[in-house]
């Protein structure tokens, strides 16, 4: 029987001679990552182990995000235990405030990830990877503190479930949209830790942002992973930016593919053609319904960016629709880009002026309110259409608040309206 793409990776990172679905494996990490969320526990239990150096510092990145530029003195305090870690390790890839970005888009844009690679993180999204080629998967601060230590984790084999998309993605649909579909079909334990391979002549059409935001929501259906096979498209964008950022490619890069006999627990495929914009209602992102049955739903806030749909092409898509327009009195739009690369070139293009000028707030690089952070937390009663990935209760503020999911296209067009809106009402 041959194996998925999931497990090849998994099998290279592993002593074994052969692994299969069920099986714990202990493996060799090529990349872990914290966050000033979770870093700060797993260098508590860096410390408590009497461990006094870290087993690669250069395969190690620490990220200040989720309540950075610090909030409050609490965060204040989480920065500083990583900072003052980073320092002592002397760990290369440590990204403080004015150099950071939301840390599943920073990594990417900074080549850090290659296809091929084995990459943990101490955040649930670090399944976004899986856009690479890469096997990427989220563990706790505990399993990240042995990361560091040795530069080993344990894990499950997940079984592996296929999702094949056909035909042609219309004019206002991406990955954020596909994604949002997958998760409305089977619900948000359809995959429970399941690696879930996405594949088809629709995948191999999308560009690497519309693949790293389905892969980013893969967690979203229980999967331990989101993962599409490297291919052309995958080599332009590994290339580009290991270029840009003076990283030599890794000789791992190959063209991994899952042998054509490999297990699969299930095998899903859809005509998407006829797909119009998803929208994910509260309080789950399984909850989704097209965009047009949502057009009498009023919002408060709009929120533009997260690691989900953050990048610069999610920031132009809005920009082409808000240019030369105003937003809904009354109404909050806040746009957030996920790196501060992508800040720059926002400003550089015009964007950032034409979101203020809209009536916006460009906001500097963070996670933010996507899970309630700062920067646009949600009132009681308040209702607000979001490109982030959650819509949990309480997610975004007070339990009863109300959040919505869509892309950036439809996030756009409702911040003109003020209700929830397709784009081709406004373009």
């Amino acid at each position: 029987m041959g194996y998925t793409i999931a497990e090849k990776i998994l099998l290279v990172h592993t002593d074994k001679k052969s692994i299969s679905p069920g099986d714990f494996i202990e493996v060799k990490v090529d990349l872990a990552l914290g966050n000033d969320i979770t870093a700060p526990l797993a260098i508590e239990q860096f410390r408590k182990s009497g461990a006094r150096k870290v087993f690669d510092r250069k395969k190690i990145v620490l990220v200040p995000d989720h309540f950075a530029p610090a909030k409050d003195l609490r965060s204040a305090n989480q920065c500083k235990v990583m900072a003052d870690f980073a320092r002592e390790q002397e760990i290369v890839n440590y990204f403080e405030v004015g150099w950071m970005g939301i840390e599943h888009a920073l990594l990417p844009e900074l080549g850090l990830v290659m296809p091929g690679d084995l990459v943990i993180g101490a955040d649930s999204h670090t399944c976004t990877y899986g856009a690479l080629g890469s096997y990427a998967t989220g563990v706790g601060s505990t399993d990240l503190a042995r990361a560091f230590i040795d530069g080993k984790c344990w894990l499950k084999v997940p079984l592996t479930i296929k999702f094949i998309y056909k035909g042609k993605c219309n004019k206002w649909a991406g990955g954020k949209d596909l994604i949002l579909f997958t998760i409305g079909k089977i619900g948000v334990d359809g995959a429970l830790y399941k690696a879930m391979e996405f594949t088809g002549e629709v995948i191999s059409r999308l560009s690497m942002d519309d693949r790293l935001s389905m892969c980013n929501m893969a967690i979203e259906a229980g999967a331990r992973t989101g993962i599409i096979e490297p291919d052309e498209i995958t080599s332009k964008y590994v290339r580009e930016v290991s270029k840009c950022q003076g990283v030599r490619v890794s000789n791992k890069f190959v063209k991994l593919k899952s042998d054509k006999d490999a297990s699969y627990e299930k095998v899903y495929e859809w005509d998407v053609t006829d797909l119009e914009p998803q929208v994910a209602c509260p309080h789950l992102p399984s909850n989704v319904k097209p965009v047009r049955e949502l057009k009498d739903v009023k919002v408060d806030q709009v929120v533009i960016g997260s690691c989900t749909n953050g990048r610069i092409s999610d920031l132009r898509i809005a920009g082409k629709i808000l240019k030369g327009k105003k937003i809904k009195a009354g109404l909050r739009l806040i746009v957030i880009p996920a790196t501060q690369n992508v800040y720059l070139q926002a400003a550089k293009e015009g964007l950032a002026e034409i979101f203020v000028k809209a009536g916006g707030v460009f906001s500097t690089p963070t996670c933010g309110p996507c899970l309630g952070g700062h920067g646009g937390i949600l009132t009681e009663g308040e209702v607000a259409l979001a490109t982030t990935n959650r819509n949990f209760i309480g997610r975004m503020g007070d339990p009863k608040s109300f959040v919505y999911l869509s892309n950036p296209a439809v996030a756009a067009s409702t911040a003109i309206k003020g209700r929830i809106t397709h784009p081709g009402e406004i373009c």
